[in-house]
């Protein structure tokens, strides 16, 4: 089976040399042409991947509950802007601004909804979803389009997709690794010549083993840094939850899934998602450097769980059939349950403010 965007990158990599993971992960994604999310429908069961907000409403509902509550705790302003960034279908919102509409309705008056949103056929898959909402929703190509203003933010699966950069230890030290062509003329992983900044590693290189893959992500803390600016000029609280790990480390996280399966990641470009896992220690630690509160940053499970998510979920289970229970009880599982197949560990929760709040389930004001 031909691959044109393959046979594009192995064009481009003949005339100019082997690209960067940084521009291979780009051009999988974003080709105008035959990038994953311009002609791919990744999501749900007959996509590539299911997320958190397609497995069940309580997830939405949850960060609903979380949004309403740190509205109060800024102090219930009489305007505020309820913003996504990347949101899918818009499932995620749809659920957010039921419970919202119910449990908050002056907020819901008083909020206006922004989506930042790229792709045309996605937007029209939203605002099929959101037909409840007319008038209230907007959307924006890009997060800096936004009107000012106080902000309530969420994010569910945005850095994951943002490119990031490779390092490969080699005998030499740490150099960018590269996506080059092998005597078969395939896709493949090579050294290239470019370093790294010695200080940015967790541990001296002289520690690792040759091999060993060290990812940065520029492009992920230049957004962090774009929300913390807007939240830090207009008021607000960013919740951002994504798969990834709590400390920087050492390590290969560069994936691809197809049809709800891993795929190798040169495999198949355009035609699988591309991911790596997200650094949240370097969000956090970019979060703090704009003078932003980190609130917290913890498991998925941990969170939903200190949410109410038990109590939710029973509440939605009441007087239903037992197999209508059975689901419920399968979803929370898999929502905040440890172990394969399931989020509760693998997901964090990063949640930042300005000005300082104290919101639950967070025990303190964390510094």
């Amino acid at each position: 089976m031909t691959n044109p965007l393959a046979d594009k990158i192995k064009a481009l990599i003949r005339t100019n040399g082997p690209i960067s993971v940084t521009d291979y992960f780009s051009l999988c994604l974003a080709d105008p042409q035959y990038g994953y999310y311009r002609v791919r429908e990744p999501f749900g069961r007959a996509g590539d991947f299911t997320t958190a907000p397609e497995i069940s409403q309580l997830f939405g509902e949850m960060i609903g509950i979380f949004l309403i509550h740190a509205w109060q705790e800024h102090g219930s302003p009489t305007q505020a802007i309820i913003a996504e960034i990347g949101p899918g279908r818009g499932t995620m919102m749809s659920d957010i601004l039921r419970v919202v509409r119910r449990l908050a309705p002056d907020l819901y008056a008083a909020a206006d909804v922004h989506l930042v949103e790229t792709s045309e056929r996605l937007r029209k898959v939203q605002a099929e979803t959101l037909t409840g909402h007319d008038g209230k929703v907007h959307w924006h190509a890009s997060f800096d389009s936004l009107p000012p203003g106080f902000l309530l933010l969420a994010a569910n699966e945005l850095f994951d997709a943002i490119p990031i950069r490779q390092f490969v230890r080699t005998a030499q030290g740490f150099r960018e690794r590269m996506v080059g062509l092998d005597a078969d003329d395939e896709l493949t992983f090579a050294a290239g010549v470019a370093g790294i900044d010695a200080s940015l590693l967790p541990t001296p290189a002289i520690t690792v083993a040759e091999g060993t893959i060290f990812e940065a992500a520029p492009a992920r803390d230049a957004v962090m840094a774009t929300v913390c600016e807007r939240l830090r000029a207009n008021g607000g609280t960013a919740i951002l939850i994504d798969y990834g790990h709590l400390a920087t480390g050492y390590g290969d996280t560069l994936q691809a899934v197809r049809n709800h399966q891993y795929d190798p990641p040169l495999a198949n470009p355009g035609r699988a998602d591309l991911t790596s896992h997200v650094d949240f220690e370097q969000l956090a630690l970019r979060a703090k450097a704009e003078g932003l509160q980190v609130n917290g940053l913890v498991h998925q499970g941990d969170f939903l769980v200190g949410l109410g998510l038990l109590d939710r979920a029973a509440a939605l289970g009441r007087d239903k059939d037992l197999a209508t229970q059975e689901t419920i009880r399968d979803d929370v599982e898999r929502l905040a349950g440890a172990g394969a197949g399931r989020m509760g560990e693998l997901f964090k929760v990063l949640v930042v403010s300005s000005p300082e709040v104290t919101l639950a389930p967070f025990r303190k004001k964390a510094r």
